[in-house]
């Protein structure tokens, strides 16, 4: 039995701590927050006390960390865990600056401590299922990746001004699917971007609509479409073309009953949202970080991983400022 400790009683952190709490091999021992209401409205919840940084670090009975506190923590928490010697789960991104992202890696490193980076949607069954076929050859060798990735609607302006921007807030999870998928490493990225959705988002210095097309070392070409805004839901798919043919993963539905009419033929909308889309996969993700603790099997979404994405999002950015292809070091 590991006992965990929560950081971040927010949105994604009460998903997280659910899950630890109903994982047979995990028990949530405390929750931190800075907002103490919450903290102790999710303690109660799951059994589990209230605690600060330091006593949730020092407790030698606590064994792992889970955090899913703000961006701006991230790094501190992981420098923290690290030395205290516990294992780390973390919520993307490491860090919105790629120096001190690196700088958590070699602190993980140097405690020899396992680090494991939330890209959930490697987890996500009808992705999981892509890849393992691809993998399986099913359409020879992977020449063409087109991800889409929309919002239903933007987060609030306020959240947007601290955010790191687009790219690193919404597309380095679009940059880790290319990563995975294709098994390769880009060259070259090119991104541009428009603000469509709300002139509140330009004021505050990003965009909402963005279009990036991404070389790789092999050659292949990965295009990524994104929105803060599609009226019908949360649309997340992706489709691989190959030498041999062609994988899709399309969206997820509450229910996959479809209506025949004179009129139409219609089927449910999209999940609504991230927190119902990827309801399976973080459970997954949460199940697969205690079984490699339980059994020393690598994680499969590293803090490597993480930096990857990150400077992926970095190249983006750089690219959509100054409008030109940028190259990127392998």
């Amino acid at each position: 039995m590991i006992e965990v400790a929560v950081f971040g009683a927010g949105r994604i952190g009460k998903i997280h701590a659910g899950n630890v709490a109903r994982h047979p091999q995990a028990r949530l021992r405390y929750v931190v927050d800075v907002h103490a209401p919450s903290a102790q409205e999710l303690a109660s919840a799951h059994g589990a006390k209230v605690a600060g940084i330091d006593e949730a670090l020092s407790d030698p009975a606590v064994g792992a960390v889970v955090i899913g506190s703000s961006t701006d923590t991230h790094a501190d928490l992981i420098h923290r865990a690290a030395a205290a010697g516990k294992a780390i789960f973390c919520e993307k991104p490491v860090d919105l600056d790629v120096e001190r992202a690196r700088a958590c890696q070699a602190a993980v490193e140097k405690a020899g401590v396992v680090c494991m980076i939330a890209f959930q949607r490697r987890f996500d069954p009808t992705f999981s299922s892509l890849k393992k076929r691809l993998d399986d050859g099913e359409i020879g060798t992977p020449e063409v990746l087109v991800v889409t990735s929309r919002d239903p609607g933007a987060p609030p302006v306020n959240y947007i001004k601290s955010s790191g921007g687009i790219f690193k807030d919404m597309l380095i999870h679009d940059f880790d699917i290319f990563r995975w998928i294709l098994g390769d490493e880009a060259v070259s990225v090119h991104a541009m971007g428009s603000c469509l959705t709300d002139p509140a988002i330009q004021e505050a210095g990003d965009i909402d609509t963005t279009a990036v097309t991404i070389r790789t070392k092999q050659g292949r070409l990965c295009q990524i479409n994104t929105s803060r805004r599609a009226a019908y839901g949360y649309d997340q798919r992706f489709e691989v073309l190959g030498s041999k043919g062609m994988l899709q993963a399309g969206n997820v539905a509450p229910t996959q009953v479809v209506s025949h009419t004179a009129a139409h033929i219609a089927h449910d909308l999209p999940e609504h949202f991230f927190l119902q889309r990827y309801r399976e996969a973080y459970a997954a993700e949460i199940a697969h970080f205690f079984d490699a603790l339980s059994d020393g099997t690598p994680v499969r979404t590293t803090i490597a991983d993480g930096i990857k994405a990150l400077e992926l999002a970095e190249a983006a950015a750089r690219s959509w400022r100054e409008g030109q292809v940028v190259q990127v070091a392998i």
